[in-house]
């Protein structure tokens, strides 16, 4: 089949005319809004891993609705990885635990408990074995160290956050520091 220029012009001027004539008020109707329609935007920062990519939150009536990339970062410039991607899925899925499960030594079943519960039992055991451990001198040498506790980095943490955990248990007197990285 050949076709010539005045047949293409018969043709587009016909499909522009029947486009004019279709009523579009019922697809309109039907069409739906952007979900991010009045969200607040809110600036962030991924925690999958220690880039520190930027995001941006849709935040709709206290819920994350979108998040995309952030195109003002200097470090991903509007990019997203593809966990960064899914990061609304972590946010929202149904399975998702929002209070600590607790095994008692020698129990079976699991418990829920609340979190500012788990965080001052966590703090509690740290202080006591702390506490049983410590040693402040050996063989008439100063040594202020314990030796029960260890702590394991993360590749999701910054360095600053990184920082800020090895003063931590320095200051505790932990000395098996490791990273994940090196595992």
């Amino acid at each position: 089949m050949s076709l010539t220029r005045r047949d293409f012009l018969k043709g587009a001027g016909t499909g522009a005319g029947l486009a004019a004539a279709v009523d579009l008020a019922p697809a309109e109707v039907a069409a739906q809004e952007l979900k991010t329609k009045g969200a607040k935007e809110v600036p962030s920062i991924c925690y999958y891993c220690a880039v520190g990519c930027g995001i941006v939150a849709s935040v709709a009536d206290g819920k994350v609705v979108a998040i995309q990339g952030d195109p003002a970062h200097p470090i991903n410039r509007g990019a997203l990885c593809s966990k960064a991607q899914a990061y609304i899925q972590v946010l929202d899925h149904p399975q998702r635990l929002t209070k600590a499960l607790y095994r008692a030594p020698g129990a079976g079943e699991w418990q829920e408990k609340p979190l500012d519960w788990a965080m001052a039992e966590i703090a509690q055991r740290i202080r006591s074995t702390r506490d049983a451990t410590f040693k402040e001198a050996e063989d008439g040498v100063t040594v202020n160290r314990t030796e029960a506790i260890a702590a394991l980095g993360s590749a999701i943490i910054a360095n600053e956050e990184c920082y800020l955990l090895t003063k931590l248990m320095r200051g505790l007197g932990v000395v098996w520091l490791e990273h994940q990285a090196r595992i």
